[in-house]
């Protein structure tokens, strides 16, 4: 869910020049330079978000029952992996141009400071209201109001509330947050020379993860916690986004070495039509048992591992040829979508209490069909939460911390 604002401060001015100026994934020649904002991206978010909403429509009307549209509307939950490979790959990048000019890194406490500003001002505030003024969710305790105003509820058992549900994977992104800059310092000295070694250890990374499942089986936790819903537990999908950024710091690099394999690894990302057959191959075999259920119910640690691989591959195949060509993107770089991509991040907070007063402000009763209508209804009224949302909350904060930032650069203190 992480925003490619804070990125855009510094480059949006001529994001239009960059963008026309790159070269054709798979074309050898120099680079334009690191580009650090995607307008297609924004589109995708957008319909990230769309995604978990219309999974949670889905279920809450029982439409994922229906044969054979049932399950491909269940394992919408896989936009989450789609929003975790946003953020790893929007959040790697810089970190992956200081390996490629081969000094320095990313200041880490201005990292840190763009992540809180972008995430909890407008979070709290949801929080906050939903807590105080949703029926189901009043009557809080002490522990579901600090795991939630914290984002620890996949740490304190029986906090996931009433309208707060999906807060889940906003918890674990948090996590990833603070576990990507000790990714970056650990791989410090793979840079210049050593840049290409950078993926196979990501890859190692990833690969061990899906052991997960297993040690955090084994450890004692309270009951109620759910290990699997760790950042351990779905960092794959954080990879494939860290995997893509070190692709297209390759292309964007000018004079960076490209190994046969790099180069079939750029060939087979950029390729639309071959990434589209794996989007399909890998969402298809998702909607099956291989991959669990598609609504509640008990998941095996193989089940639960297939789903990640899965999950990891298809958004990796929506995400690489959005980066590695030079479009045009005509969709997801329309006025629409793009507007949609501003506002994404409150459509995924919001859109859980919007849809849970859907039901009894329009006497529709719930898991009882109404689906089209429901989804019509929950869609738009998110949507217009959250561009209010983003217009009073989201980028006032983010203007306070541009503007702060600004001054101390102006202004330096000395010792």
């Amino acid at each position: 869910m992480t925003s490619t604002d804070p990125i855009r401060d510094s480059v949006a001015s001529s994001s239009t020049a960059t963008r026309a100026a790159a070269p054709h994934a798979g074309t050898p020649g120099p680079a334009a330079g690191p580009r650090r904002f995607y307008p297609q991206l924004e589109g995708m978010r957008a319909l990230a978000a769309i995604g978990v909403l219309t999974t949670h429509v889905a279920f809450q009307t029982r439409a994922v029952e229906i044969p054979v549209l049932g399950p491909v509307l269940g394992r919408l939950d896989l936009a989450v992996a789609l929003f975790f490979g946003l953020s790893g790959f929007l959040l790697w990048r810089p970190w992956v141009d200081a390996a490629h000019r081969g000094a320095g890194h990313p200041s880490i406490p201005r990292y840190l400071r763009h992540r809180v500003v972008r995430i909890w001002p407008a979070y709290v505030v949801a929080v906050v209201l939903v807590l105080l003024l949703l029926p189901e969710a009043q009557g809080a305790d002490f522990d579901v109001w600090l795991a939630n105003l914290t984002l620890t509820q996949v740490f304190v058992p029986l906090t996931l509330t009433a309208g707060l549900t999906q807060m889940w994977s906003l918890s674990v992104e948090i996590a990833f947050y603070a576990l990507l800059p000790v990714f970056g310092l650990a791989l410090l000295r793979l840079r210049g020379r050593r840049v290409g070694a950078r993926i196979p250890v990501l890859l190692a990374i990833g690969v061990l993860s899906l052991g997960w499942a297993w040690v955090g089986a084994s450890l004692p936790v309270a009951e109620g916690v759910e290990t699997k819903n760790w950042v351990f537990g779905h960092l794959v999908w954080f990879v494939a986004g860290l995997i893509l950024a070190e692709v297209a710091g390759v292309l964007d690099t000018a004079g960076a070495s490209r190994g046969r394999w790099m180069n079939l690894a750029i060939r087979i990302s950029a390729n639309r039509w071959l990434m589209l057959g794996l989007l399909v191959v890998a969402y298809g075999l998702a909607c099956t048992r291989f991959a669990g259920p598609t609504g509640l119910g008990d998941v095996s640690n193989i089940e639960f591992v297939t789903k990640m691989v899965l999950g990891a591959l298809c958004g990796y195949a929506l995400l690489a040829p959005l980066v590695c060509n030079p479009g045009p993107f005509r969709f997801l770089d329309s006025r629409v979508m793009l507007a949609l991509g501003r506002w994404s991040y409150g459509i995924f907070i919001w859109h859980v209490a919007v849809l849970a007063i859907v039901f009894p402000l329009f006497g529709i009763v719930p898991f009882n069909g109404n689906t089209v209508l429901v989804w019509v209804i929950t869609l738009g009224l998110s949507v217009g939460i959250a561009a209010a949302s983003y217009a009073f909350i989201e980028e006032p904060a983010r203007n306070w911390l541009r503007n702060r930032d600004t001054r101390r650069r102006s202004n330096p203190v000395a010792p």
